[in-house]
């Protein structure tokens, strides 16, 4: 149910962010979403790419700092308080977020969000109890064909 996501630490100075675009479009590899985070000195680039150790092994070739991290895709009831009742069901737990972001598709009256947290099994397994789907990266990649 987790998902493996690349972070990749760019220098915040103009070329650096298409210069890794740039990269993984020569190897051929797509980016399904991906989330900018930034300070003055430095961005992380975090992306969910299906074949992301072909795109890791890219970028690290390239000269870029990359990390994997596992995150957890949560599917969201695209109406007022989705995300709310999303929420509560984590903080419901005693979880905190280290951050999200939204994926770029969903389904129907469904979105779909990535979720970090620092210890992501018994989140799933709350969530889950919850009736809450947490789509595995198998869905999650055939959604987005």
């Amino acid at each position: 149910m987790k998902i493996n996501q690349l972070s990749v630490f760019l220098e915040n100075k103009p070329g650096h962010l298409s210069e890794t675009c740039r990269t993984l479009a020569k190897a051929g590899i797509n980016i399904m979403t991906l989330s900018l985070a930034d300070t003055e000195q430095f961005g992380i680039m975090r992306l969910i790419i299906r074949d992301w150790p072909r795109a890791k092994a890219a970028l690290e070739e390239a000269g870029s700092v990359v990390r994997v991290t596992e995150v957890v895709a949560i599917e969201v009831e695209d109406r007022p308080g989705g995300l709310a009742d999303i929420l509560e069901a984590i903080e419901s737990g005693g979880f905190n977020i280290e951050y999200m972001y939204a994926f770029t598709f969903g389904r129907k009256d469904k979105a779909i969000l990535v979720f970090r947290f620092d210890d992501p099994d018994p989140v799933i397994k709350l969530l889950q109890d919850k009736g809450i789907n947490v789509i595995d990266s198998v869905d999650l990649y055939e959604q987005a064909q």
